[in-house]
């Protein structure tokens, strides 16, 4: 599982802002972000059980993220979602990886999944639960979770778009400023209103802020190694800017 907000093309510095919480059982083992071996460079951090990944940027600023979706029919050992995101972060634009995704989820080979791809020039995200659909990102701010994009009546999509459009997201700063109180908030004595989820063995376990401007020395990846609301953001921007800087 995971929430994630993303803000496109509407800050005037940065053309993807990205905020994420991801869900996971506490005892899944992940390496934190890193700049993974080969080409193209990639950073993003790894899930130790099946060697995908839930997050990254490749050098050619393509972004990359992917959620749980429910699936009626799934097949009996399929084939790792955060695999794909890999693969995905192998290839140069935001079409190309959503034309790829797409013609994955049609396989059959996956459980449900929604893609999220970006860079610079175009954004999709790819809905594969028992259909499959390529949504493009109109500018502006977008949520998506497991229950989709921009889901009216997901209660916990609405809370945080409601915190986020509190102020103007109109740079780098701001978003990431807002985004980080907001993604930090711990549900209320009811369990709801809160971006972080807290269960006995399953919950929040890392969560993501990014900012890939026109610029690659602006450039920004605050990374908490559990939920945010407990666990410090590092920062991660050094090795961001080192990978969008390859061949530069």
């Amino acid at each position: 599982m995971c929430i994630l907000a993303i803000q496109y093309k509407a800050a005037r510095d940065a053309p993807i802002l990205v905020a994420q919480n991801r869900e996971e059982a506490y005892d899944r083992p992940t390496q934190a972000p890193r700049i993974q071996p080969g080409r193209p460079r990639v950073i993003c951090g790894i899930d130790k059980k099946a060697g995908g990944t839930w997050l990254g940027v490749n050098q050619h600023g393509l972004f990359v993220a992917v959620a749980n979706r429910i699936k009626s029919s799934v097949p009996p050992e399929p084939r790792s979602r955060g695999l794909l995101c890999r693969e995905l972060l192998q290839l140069e634009t935001a079409s190309r990886a959503a034309e790829h995704a797409a013609k994955e989820l049609s396989s059959g080979r996956y459980a449900g999944a929604n893609f999220i791809v970006a860079d610079a020039r175009s954004a999709a995200v790819i809905l594969g639960g028992d259909t499959v659909e390529v949504v493009p990102l109109t500018p502006g701010l977008h949520i998506l979770s497991n229950s989709g994009l921009d889901n009216p009546n997901d209660e916990r999509q609405e809370f945080v778009r409601r915190l986020l459009t509190l102020q103007r997201l109109d740079s780098a700063v701001a978003f990431l400023a807002v985004a980080s109180r907001t993604f930090s908030r711990k549900p209320d004595a009811n369990g709801r209103r809160g971006a972080t989820i807290s269960g006995p063995d399953y919950g929040t376990v890392s969560s993501t802020l990014l900012a890939l401007p026109k610029k690659t020395h602006n450039a920004v990846y605050h990374y908490a190694a559990g939920s945010p609301s407990d666990h410090p953001y590092d920062d991660l921007s050094a090795l961001l800017r080192q990978v969008l800087s390859t061949d530069k």
